[in-house]
């Protein structure tokens, strides 16, 4: 009996730890996007201090491409509103791992007991 149940812990302990590593790189990506924020954040507040008689240029390749300030503003505008999407999404993600973690944390810790219960009693045959 013992045997079986320290299996079904071992099992749902594997699972815990892949879920544990999941949310890692979820965070990880999530900061990730924190920071792509913050750069655009800061390339918005640049490009609104400019007026139309200012030149921008846009890095392509190694090679520097004059654009529109206008256009600027939309590309700018669009990324930061997919990095916003993206954060969101994260978001939903991660509670919902740590929902389904939490879960994971009750059933092992319920498995534990049972263990621990199975082995006392297979001491107690002894």
């Amino acid at each position: 009996m013992a045997d079986a149940i320290q299996k079904k812990l071992k099992a749902e302990l594997e699972k815990y730890t892949q879920m544990q590593k999941d949310v890692s790189k979820s965070m990880s990506a999530r900061q990730k996007l924190e920071t792509q924020l913050t750069e655009n954040n800061i390339v918005k507040e640049e490009l609104d201090l400019l007026d139309s008689t200012n030149t921008v240029y846009k890095l392509i390749g190694p090679v520097l491409v004059k654009q529109d300030l206008d256009e600027a503003k939309a590309t700018v505008a669009k990324r930061l509103e997919y990095i916003n999407g993206e954060i969101q999404r994260y978001e939903t993600l991660l509670k919902d791992m740590e929902k389904k973690s939490e879960q994971h944390r009750e059933v092992l810790s319920s498995l534990q007991q049972e263990f621990q219960r199975a082995q006392g009693l297979a001491v107690g045959k002894v």
